[in-house]
């Protein structure tokens, strides 16, 4: 939930109309979140779930075996995955772009725990340029706290994701 709103609101500060909202199903602990996020130049008058996705993020690569991650998926759209494995050893195929990057091993490296969330907000950006970095920080601190620990280790993690996808 907190990336979806982190995205929304870089997209905000970029100019353009954004929502954010989590989807629970299933209220258990360890049950998959869904989140979603709007980004238009437009006006958003839709209020519903977002059930032909342009770009998915999968955080957990481990989801892929238990929920269809791709279920909607346009095909003109892009799966980003938080994976050290391709394409071919996690099973997903369509005519979508599949971009995988291990985000897991960043935030071990970087923050010292597998907080890979925000991390994987770079990879987005990097990959589409919905949103640009510099933009993205300001509403990691906007949403965590502009003088905070945690909003500067993960906008280093986001820094440094973001230049991985660029190479």
């Amino acid at each position: 939930m907190t990336s979806s709103q982190v995205l929304a609101v870089a997209a905000f500060l970029e100019g353009k109309h954004s929502q954010a909202f989590p989807n629970f199903g299933v209220e258990r602990t360890g049950a998959p979140v869904l989140s979603y996020t709007r980004i238009s130049d437009e006006d958003i008058h839709v209020r519903s779930h977002v059930y032909e996705p342009d770009y998915v993020i999968v955080l957990d690569p481990s989801l892929i075996k238990s929920v269809d991650v791709t279920e909607g998926l346009k095909d003109s759209g892009m799966l980003i995955i938080n994976s050290h494995k391709t394409e071919k050893e996690l099973g997903i195929k369509g005519k979508f772009q599949i971009k995988n990057l291990d985000i897991t091993k960043v935030a071990l490296e970087i923050i010292g725990k597998p907080f890979v969330n925000i991390a994987a907000l770079a990879a987005f950006a990097a990959f589409t340029d919905e949103v640009k970095l510099e933009t993205l920080k300001k509403a990691i601190d906007e949403k965590l706290g502009a003088k905070g620990k945690i909003a500067d280790l993960n906008k280093q993690a986001a820094e440094k994701v973001y230049k991985e996808c660029k190479k």
